[in-house]
């Protein structure tokens, strides 16, 4: 094991006992010396251990007294329970509640906690418009042409170059480029299956993705998740007679936030491996990760093309532009089937201009900006939880993403609470949209990218009065 990657093994297990509660608020951590003898590290390795977990707010140094499991008020808020969904895959979707929330998409008039995307204002509006007209001045024909199948080449060379840092080795022509991760999803989904079979995914799960599985004629097996950790991976043992395809979004996946363990992650890409099931990763929340490491992905872990690989921009950088990909494994050839006959090519201008952005580096500025302003803006938006949301309110415990999960007491209805909010200006997201079964009623998600200011807070305040109304 390098020493990079045992740092970060080190700094996960004791974050994992922080944030499940083994570790509680105030207590002291082991030396420096200490961390070094029980894991035979160098006295550098094991510094890193605690500057990694100093920049996830998980603990705090005291001059002369060492380190100590951060005050942080979210650590006061009890997390919710690993969650139980029924064993029966199930194929209708809460259409009516979808339809209501995602109506409102756009809207200036509402305060959107409902839509998973970063504010404009938190987005390098000028610099991509730049790059936009510096993409129609370079590309022949202004970009009128078809692109080549694939996509953008030079697109494909900085996503495969950038794969390095989540432990990939992936090439320019093992990519092939999407309008925007669901579309890249709906490609794989294609390739993959056929109507009647079974989809095993995250409970709760993304309301889009449920969307789609559906309307292609799929049935969802949803699976036990742990708001820390994400999939229980012994449920997944305990159905894999059943499924056909796998989709998970291993990390920061949304609404729970969740993050599945390096180890976790190995050991869902060798069991499906065993059983001859492909995996459909959705890594679209990779890069807004809030310590100084990007987590893993389990493409990182595929040794036989059985992972196929999906992301894009749209969460971090230009939701409108719909720049995706998909790093399809053996697959390939299929989904190129695929593409040619559903979309043909992708649009080339806001591809090369996204390519061009990567490559002078504006990218990874850009994220280290919009990373720190989540990790703040999650932190605010617990302060006013604590102060104005109901006694008895659950949080989950992202360390990166845009959700944030709520669970409020069994008494309240979200849906109602929905109906109420938006008379207020103020929309979210109904727990019941995340599943298809009868459960969540109680929770709701919260974008987590909206620019903190005073009025944000009080509208924080106005739906923690509204749920206290409904209790």
């Amino acid at each position: 094991m390098t020493r990079d990657f045992l740092y970060n093994e080190i700094a996960k297990g004791i974050g994992s006992q922080i944030t499940n509660g083994v570790l509680k608020p105030g207590d002291k951590l082991p030396s420096v010396r200490i961390l070094c003898k029980e894991h035979q590290i160098s006295m550098n390795t094991a510094k890193r251990v605690f500057m990694e977990l100093e920049a996830q707010s998980l603990i705090e140094s005291k001059p002369q007294s060492g380190y100590f499991v951060s005050q942080r008020s979210y650590l006061k808020l009890p997390l919710p329970e690993v969650s139980q969904p029924s064993s029966v895959a199930k194929d209708v979707e809460p259409n009516e509640l979808i339809d209501k929330v995602y109506a409102h998409m756009g809207s200036r008039e509402l305060t959107l906690f409902s839509i998973a995307v970063p504010s404009g204002d938190l987005l390098p509006l000028a610099k991509l418009k730049k790059e936009i007209i510096y993409a129609t001045r370079a590309l022949r024909e202004g970009g009128a042409e078809y692109e080549p199948l694939q996509g953008n080449v030079k697109l494909r060379r900085m996503i495969a170059a950038r794969s390095l840092s989540w432990g990939g080795s992936l090439h320019e022509d093992d990519l092939v480029t999407t309008n925007g991760a669901i579309n890249a999803i709906s490609l794989c989904l294609m390739a993959l299956g056929k109507p009647g079979d079974t989809i095993a995914m995250e409970s709760p799960c993304y309301s889009g993705t449920l969307q789609l599985a559906i309307n292609l004629g799929f049935k969802v097996l949803e699976l036990p998740t742990h708001p820390v950790t994400g999939l229980e991976i012994e449920a997944l043992k305990a159905v894999i007679h059943k499924i056909d395809i796998c989709l998970l979004v291993p990390n920061f996946n949304t609404p729970l936030g969740s993050c599945m363990p390096d180890d976790h992650k190995k050991e869902v890409v060798e069991l499906l491996s065993r059983h001859q099931i492909p995996l459909i990763e959705d890594d679209i929340y990779g890069d807004l990760y809030f310590g100084t490491q990007r987590p893993k992905c389990c493409k990182s872990f595929d040794k036989e093309g059985n992972v196929l690989w999906c992301s894009s921009v749209s969460k971090n950088l230009a939701p409108g532009y719909r720049v995706g990909w998909v790093a399809p494994g053996k697959y390939k050839e299929k989904l190129l089937k695929l593409k040619l006959i559903h979309t043909i090519s992708s649009p080339s201008v806001v591809q090369e201009a996204v390519a061009n952005f990567l490559k002078r580096g504006k990218y990874d500025h850009h994220l280290r900006q919009l990373r720190r302003t989540l990790q703040d803006n999650y932190q605010n938006y617990v302060d006013a939880i604590i102060q104005y949301f109901p006694e008895g309110t659950k949080i989950s415990r992202p360390l990166g993403g845009l959700a944030l999960w709520v669970e409020f007491s069994k008494e309240i209805d979200t849906i109602r609470l929905y109906d109420l909010a938006i008379k207020q200006g103020i929309s979210i997201s109904p727990g019941r949209m995340f599943t298809l079964q009868d459960q969540y009623e109680n929770c709701i998600r919260l974008c987590i990218g909206l620019t903190w200011s005073d009025e944000l807070k009080f509208k924080l305040k106005q739906l923690g009065s509204l749920a206290g109304m409904i209790a």
